[in-house]
């Protein structure tokens, strides 16, 4: 018998391997992220787990991709390589999910689900630590429990606020892997150009505009009880977030 690996052991949220599988809770959303996973598998998208049921214990059963996630993932995205295959592989996805409207009528994490003109299903959570990576190429996207819809320019602007980084120098030296404080100009036109902007908006403007709908919506699902917000706002969390927030746009000399 093949011995669990435990992945993630939070108390809302115990994630194990299980040879070729990961089992991880089922949640009420999980009916439409597992449609939309299907839909990826359809479609020739390499890129996501396989949904391959739900196990005795009530667990949804994917299949494990091999690679560095989580903390490690952050090393990755400081050189070029990374940067650029990290924006290719979110212009990928979008183009896997240009249409796809779920039936599944569970809904999302964290939204009503409503399809406004131009919206597509968002990873929602498409950070360098939600990516398996193989050196600097990212082989596989997790964590799909925030998916939901929206313009895909959302997504963009949630993955430029860590890899351009909207972060001080101390903490991009110090947490974030980078030799020297990056050129966040460049890094943030470098992984707009690679995903495909042709023009390039008001990026920034719309970088502080996800920190904050994020940081509103995570306070909202405290107020409900909801975890992990719940958590984070205990530990201080979210009033960390909103400092962010107040870093970016005193900062924003940076990025322009």
């Amino acid at each position: 018998m093949v011995e669990p690996q435990v992945l993630q052991d939070d108390p809302h949220r115990r994630v194990v391997r299980i040879g070729d599988t990961v089992r991880r809770p089922m949640h009420p959303w999980s009916p439409t992220i597992h449609e939309l996973l299907r839909h990826l598998e359809s479609v020739g998208f390499p890129y996501a787990p396989r949904v391959l049921g739900i196990d005795a214990e009530g667990r949804e059963v994917l299949t494990y991709i091999a690679g560095e996630s989580g903390g490690a993932a952050w090393s990755r995205v400081v050189e070029d390589a990374g940067l650029v295959a990290m924006a290719r592989l979110l212009r990928d996805y979008h183009d896997a999910v240009r249409g796809f409207r779920p039936s599944a009528a569970a809904g999302w994490a964290a939204s009503t689900g409503e399809f406004g003109d131009g919206h597509l299903v968002c990873h929602g959570d498409f950070g360098p630590w939600n990516l398996v990576w193989r050196g600097s190429q990212p082989v596989g996207i997790l964590d799909w429990d925030y998916a939901w819809p929206a313009p895909a320019l959302h997504d963009v602007a949630y993955a430029l606020e860590y890899v351009t980084p909207f972060r001080d120098d101390g903490t991009c030296l110090a947490s974030l892997s980078y030799p020297a404080p990056p050129d966040r100009r460049r890094r943030l036109e470098r992984f707009a150009e690679a995903y495909g902007l042709t023009t390039l908006p008001d990026l920034v403007d719309e970088v502080i505009a996800q920190q904050c709908d994020v940081w509103l919506r995570a306070l909202r699902l405290a107020a409900e009880g909801r975890q992990p917000q719940v958590a984070w706002q205990e530990a201080g969390f979210l009033d960390e977030v909103a400092e962010r927030i107040r870093w970016s746009r005193a900062n924003r000399r940076l990025f322009e």
